[in-house]
């Protein structure tokens, strides 16, 4: 359960009642147009991954800049209220059922972009809470290196921590192309920061 702080703080969030005034579906939306505002992410007619991608903010967003002829497969366990040109797929990837799926969508087309905004249950303490983010960002790399063509992008969300190095180690060694960001839409006191790893080796 959410506390009363946490629920005061969140819904005086200039980002989220911003959110509320656009229509958007959470902040989050913000922090990619943020990324993709920096770092050039989509393209018209591109195929994206969006894994984790309840409630649809980045999808949404995402759709609006690959246009009509792009095309975007979206999966998370929670469901998602259905977005025009985005394929949902309600599951746990690491179920073979759901992977493949999710590999059948994209057997016939060229992916341009895997992106993952996946976070775990947050549960406050940063020795429980780090190695189940990078958990999560290993299961979006895994991904990427089935699905993505060569010169694709991997977007992802990560806690920093014990553990971030070495998983940043495994980035450089599949993409030429590494940056950091922190949005400025992401909360100052969050360890979150993303990954935009370009032009995948």
């Amino acid at each position: 359960m959410y506390s009363n702080n946490w629920l005061h703080n969140h819904f005086c969030d200039k980002y989220v009642k911003l959110a509320h005034k656009k229509g958007f579906r959470s902040r989050a939306t913000f922090k990619l147009a943020e990324l993709n505002n920096s770092d050039k992410i989509f393209q018209l007619g591109m195929t994206v991954i969006d894994l984790g991608s309840a409630p649809g903010s980045w999808s949404e967003y995402a759709v609006s800049k690959i246009g009509e002829n792009g095309k975007i497969i979206a999966c998370d366990i929670l469901p998602m209220v259905p977005i025009k040109n985005v394929h949902f797929i309600q599951g746990d990837f690491r179920e073979k059922i759901i992977f493949d799926k999710l590999l059948n969508h994209v057997r016939s087309t060229s992916v341009s972009v895997v992106m993952s905004d996946m976070a775990p249950n947050i549960s406050g303490h940063s020795c429980i809470d780090i190695p189940k983010s990078i958990f999560l960002c290993n299961l979006a790399l895994n991904i990427s290196k089935i699905t993505l063509v060569s010169g694709g992008t991997l977007l992802l969300k990560l806690f920093q921590g014990e553990g971030f190095d070495t998983f940043l180690k495994k980035i450089h060694n599949l993409f030429s192309i590494v940056k950091i960001r922190k949005p400025n839409s992401s909360l100052a006191s969050s360890r979150e920061v993303y990954i935009v790893a370009a032009k995948k080796k």
